[in-house]
């Protein structure tokens, strides 16, 4: 199957892009890759007879790949310009999903510096913010717990001290 589908990987690779690099995956699968246009496409086995899992996602910063964002299963025995097809058009969606934007300068301190894509926390729903909730720093179950441990090892000691006369 690895053969098949690093010669199917290969006519797909020199149609989609001039430029670009095949190389096998762990999984037994065939990855194309894009550098110029910063996309790679995956072709994994599926455990059918002539069927691959084609995936495809964007390589980032420095050349590590994204996870994919779209993935189809797709007969093999369809011909190169059918699955070049197939491609394309999940590139297109990869293409599609908008890159995040850079965050604004918002004043603040010269030196700090925030990371792109990065949003504030939002506060979970059915709470109060930290500062109207009455601050408690242990809840009465820990005290509790904290009681029964307390009587648990009381009752040992007492046991053990009880029957010597001390």
């Amino acid at each position: 199957m690895y053969a098949e589908l690093r010669d199917t990987a290969g006519e797909l690779a020199g149609i989609l892009w001039r430029e670009h690099t095949v190389y096998r995956e762990r999984g037994g699968g065939v990855v194309i890759r894009g550098e110029h246009v910063r996309r790679w496409i995956s072709l994994a086995p599926t455990g059918g007879k002539d069927r691959a899992l084609l995936r495809a996602g964007r390589i980032l910063d420095g050349g590590t790949t994204a996870p994919a964002r779209t993935e189809v299963v797709v007969d093999l025995s369809a011909g190169t310009a059918e699955l070049a097809a197939v491609c394309r058009s999940l590139l297109a969606d990869v293409a599609a999903v908008a890159e995040p934007a850079p965050v604004p300068d918002r004043g603040g301190r010269a030196g700090k510096r925030e990371r792109p894509g990065r949003k504030a926390r939002a506060p979970r729903p059915g709470r109060r913010p930290r500062k109207d909730r009455k601050e408690r720093h242990t809840s009465a179950g820990s005290l509790f717990v904290m009681l029964c441990v307390a009587a648990v090892l009381g009752a040992w000691l007492y046991s053990i001290f009880a029957g010597r006369g001390y």
